[in-house]
């Protein structure tokens, strides 16, 4: 510490679920690195150590007891730095979502999480018991609150208690993860917590991609004005150095858990300089969705994906995502014609692999197709062509697309985005078929936004893509809005009903007719069967299918 300046370095990192050894090594490096700069602490994301979210691997006594060994060996390497970082405690037989204090070699201090969410994609109480006590610690002449995520959103929580107690610092770890516009949530709320406390508030985010959930990093330092001092890089790892000029304090009440009475002086290289900007809201999305997929294939092993390239715009933009986030040799199309698919379709989905790059593949399904009305001729004899005969269709994508998984061990992207999941206007084992689906929460209007904010950046998708009718060409002259409203007016009356809960009395007098709505409405329930079987996509909405909305399949209420 020097000049009366605390110098804090934010260790915003990707890591990666249950791998230990790899989160210790990556902390311990980052560690090194803000030494170089000098850095008094360094700060990290909440269960760093285990990757969040753990789940049930926290049912497993070895994995605790592995994180706990881990944790001890890699304090051992800590010296002249106070480093503080997530992981898992147990005392007794109750777990904690906890905070270590490591300086020169040990542990010197421990918090647990106080306020346990359990809504959305947290299950925490499941696996944790909450935290008792609101503990003030001393560094030097200084005084600060240590404090996990949840901890920080209520008003008269843990922040304000420490503050009471002396605190003039409060080191917020967090897995906050991302949802469009949850950034502006955030600050809102930190940047409350500082002024009303008269505290500097260090704000410690996690970044990458964990399953469907993606963590946005962008973590932040605000002063006791409530001022954003600084602000981290989005969506990417980041070492933000900041230097704050941190009041000194003694406690005033309660206990105080002293780490070191003095703060080395150390020798400081110049705060490197920071230009993050904020992105606008689809750029954050598209952002999201690119982080999302990329760790998904990485963290699971995989190194090429696979995707059915129709001529449609969902499939083009699940193309350029993944030639983005995975570079163009590691992205391989298919375009598998039928004899209702148009000639203006193969020449845009040939012109989209063109523009990015990529091989693109052509398999005509026409012979199967024919092989299996053959063999099913007798079976549905005089009855009149339905959806039978066009899902016949996009079942053999799906098994062609398997196929080349298990023959070259590419990951297969599914292509369907949130309005189709929602509506159940997707084949289940047809092109649903897939290891992660990119673009699942995505609603058909902010499909077009994405390809347009991306041509923007760089013209790849057809223009034609973005004019023509959606279609499925399943069948001759096919719409999609021989199903499905016009997605201008489906996509707001599936917010309303799946993300904000509303009933269809509230939807309608939102201005819909009762009839769309109930149709709508009907279309959604009568589809949760499919969406339980579908591959898992980034979240990019306040509800997603999956950890944030679980609804019974066999139901009978209707509202």
């Amino acid at each position: 510490m020097e000049d009366g300046k605390l110098r804090i370095a934010i260790a915003q990192i990707n890591s990666t679920v249950g791998d230990l050894q790899g989160n210790a090594k990556k902390i311990s490096q980052i560690i090194l690195k803000a030494k170089e700069f000098g850095a008094d602490m360094v700060v990290f994301p909440e269960l760093v150590l285990t990757g969040y979210p753990p789940e049930d691997l926290l049912l497993k006594p070895q994995f605790v007891q592995d994180n706990l060994d881990t944790l001890k060996e890699l304090a051992k390497g800590v010296d002249n730095i106070l480093a503080i970082l997530g992981f898992v405690d147990r005392v007794g037989r109750n777990l904690y979502n906890a905070v270590a204090i490591i300086h020169n070699g040990k542990v010197k201090g421990v918090a647990h999480k106080m306020l346990l969410p359990n809504y959305g994609p947290f299950d925490e109480k499941r696996y944790f018991a909450a935290g008792e006590k609101s503990t003030v610690f001393q560094f030097g002449k200084i005084l600060f609150g240590l404090n996990i995520c949840e901890d920080i959103w209520h008003a008269t929580g843990p922040t304000h208690k420490q503050a009471k107690a002396g605190a003039k610092l409060i080191l917020n770890i967090n897995a906050s993860p991302y949802y469009m516009g949850k950034i502006r949530v955030r600050e809102k709320v930190v940047k409350n917590q500082a002024k009303e406390n008269n505290v500097f508030v260090v704000y410690a985010n996690l970044v990458g991609g964990q399953d469907e959930l993606v963590f946005d990093g962008q973590s932040i330092v605000v002063d006791p004005k409530g001022h954003m001092v600084t602000l981290a890089k989005a969506f990417k790892e980041d070492l933000l150095v900041v230097e704050l000029e941190v009041p000194e304090s003694r406690s005033r009440k309660g206990e105080c858990i002293v780490i070191d009475k003095e703060i080395s002086v150390k020798e400081r290289l110049p705060l490197p300089k920071s230009h993050v900007k904020v992105l606008e809201p689809v750029e954050e999305v598209y952002q999201a969705l690119l982080l999302g997929l990329k760790d998904y294939v990485n963290k699971n092993g995989f190194k090429k994906v696979v995707l059915g390239l129709s001529g449609g715009v969902d499939s083009a933009l699940v193309a350029t995502l993944a030639t983005d986030a995975l570079g163009k040799d590691n992205v391989m199309g298919v375009f598998m014609p039928s004899r209702y698919s148009s000639k203006v379709s193969e020449v845009d989905a040939k012109q989209l692999a063109y523009k990015l790059g990529i091989k693109l593949m052509t398999i005509s399904i026409e012979q199967l197709y024919n092989i299996y009305l053959v063999i099913l001729d007798p079976v549905f004899g005089a009855e009149a062509k339905n959806i039978a005969e066009e899902n016949l269709q996009a079942r053999i994508r799906g098994m062609l697309l398997m196929a080349l998984s298990n023959k070259f061990g590419w990951l297969v992207l599914a292509t369907g985005n949130k309005s189709e999941m929602s509506t159940g206007y997707a084949t289940l084992y047809g092109d649903m078929v897939g290891g992660f689906a990119v673009i699942k929460d995505v609603p058909k209007t902010l499909v077009y936004k994405l390809a347009k904010y991306r041509n923007g950046k760089g013209f790849v998708i057809p223009v034609n893509v973005l004019k023509k009718a959606p279609t499925a060409e399943l069948k001759p002259h096919q719409k999609d809005t021989d199903t499905l409203p016009e997605y201008k007016v489906l996509d707001p009356i599936l917010k309303e009903y799946i993300e904000e809960d509303k009933s269809v009395n509230q939807i309608v007098k939102k201005g819909f007719s009762q009839e769309l709505v109930d149709k709508v409405v009907g279309m959604v329930d009568k589809s949760e069967y499919k969406r339980r079987q579908s591959a898992p996509g980034v979240r990019i909405t306040p509800k997603s299918f999956g950890k944030d909305r679980r609804m019974p399949i066999t139901n009978k209420y209707k509202g």
